[in-house]
């Protein structure tokens, strides 16, 4: 068991956070052998995570190479970005905060265990039932996903997703409706981040910005706001020219 306060350090104008680009920083690091990539815009395979990315969201040439990366007329969502290039269309834009680990108590969870490629149809259908985000048959790759069954039947889950130089994110937290009040999310997101920190990272985690109840909970376990971030859900250019061809 370890609990480490770790106080957020003030960050400098000129030099962003590793986090502020999380994704990027993921796909250009330890998940680089996962990464689909054009230039400055990358992404992970369309079955193991929706998320693309860009080395700079200001740069209309990252803009460029996403558009080749994933085709004309394509909705893809973009991490990091406020908003989208003339000719793009921006079909959904939400807010979402960054928390990161500053006094959570890590330990093992003895009843948990771990999740690979033949429990995907349960951990989909508990996803499918509880909607935390997104979840792919091929997401268990990202990273270590624990799990805790009642009687048979998986009931709660939590796992790794992105993975910045330094610092991994953990997500799609969930339990069966039937099962909750009993702190089961609680105790995989302590047995996770206790994997996280035994290899040297730091834990992190998003939530949607109107999930007002899980930033609670993050934050009284022991994780800090650390920003609040956008996410936008855009469609190249060139769709009226895919419908005309």
């Amino acid at each position: 068991m370890s609990t480490v306060a770790r106080p957020t350090p003030p960050q400098s104008t000129a030099t962003p956070h590793i986090l502020d680009n999380a994704a990027w920083a993921a796909l250009t690091g330890p998940h680089a052998h996962l990464a689909e990539r054009v230039g400055s815009a990358a992404r992970y395979p369309l079955d193991v995570s929706p998320f693309t990315a860009l080395a700079d969201p200001a740069d209309p040439r990252a803009w460029d190479d996403l558009a080749a990366l994933v085709g004309p007329g394509t909705v893809t969502p973009v991490t990091g970005a406020k908003s989208a290039p003339q000719g793009w269309e921006t079909v959904q834009h939400g807010q979402g905060v960054q928390l990161v680990d500053s006094a959570l108590r890590a330990e093992p969870a003895p009843e948990a265990v771990r999740l690979g490629p033949d429990d995907v149809p349960e951990i989909l259908d508990l996803i499918a039932l509880t909607e935390p985000g997104p979840f792919l048959p091929r997401t268990v790759e990202l990273g270590t996903y624990l799990g805790i069954r009642h009687r048979g039947r998986l009931i709660a889950l939590a796992g790794e997703r992105l993975r910045p130089p330094g610092w991994t994110e953990i997500s799609a937290v969930c339990t069966a409706p039937d099962h909750r009040g009993k702190g089961l999310a609680t105790r995989l997101v302590r047995a996770i981040a206790d994997g996280i920190r035994e290899r040297g990272d730091t834990p992190f985690l998003h939530a949607s910005a109107t999930n007002t109840g899980a930033i609670r909970l993050y934050e009284s376990i022991g994780f800090t706001l650390r920003r609040r971030s956008d996410f936008l859900l855009v469609r190249t250019p060139g769709a009226e020219q895919e419908q005309t061809a």
